[in-house]
């Protein structure tokens, strides 16, 4: 497995909002069906073409649908059983050790005219 390099850490004020991000995207993406997809044979014929679908609508399609569900449910325990919540997020940073810090993206809220993201 590939280290990540660390970035550079979020402000204090928004350190709880990188950490439930990255446990809730480790808990609801990487340990759902793309797994499944990462864990098997590379392609020695499309490895790192672009243009080569690797994932096919099928497995894009359940890929999304579990990470949806995923997030559902723990959207819907935030909102009933903070210590549950809690516990769940405890368990997605034993995932996340080696990721990267979250870095805001100023760009999603210009392409959908939302309100500007706070400066950091």
């Amino acid at each position: 497995m590939v280290a990540m390099k660390k970035s550079m850490p979020a402000p204090d004020d928004l350190a709880g909002l990188a950490r439930e991000a990255k446990a809730l995207v480790a808990m609801a993406f990487r340990n759902g069906p793309i797994e499944n997809v990462h864990a098997g044979k590379t392609c020695f014929t499309c490895h790192g073409k672009r243009e080569y679908s690797h994932i096919t609508h099928a497995e894009m399609r359940e890929i999304m649908k579990s990470a949806v569900d995923h997030l559902y449910t723990f959207l819907v325990l935030k909102q009933s059983d903070h210590a549950a919540y809690e516990a769940l997020l405890r368990l997605g940073e034993r995932y996340t050790t080696a990721w990267d810090e979250p870095v805001l993206t100023k760009k999603v809220c210009a392409d959908f005219q939302f309100p500007s993201l706070p400066e950091i």
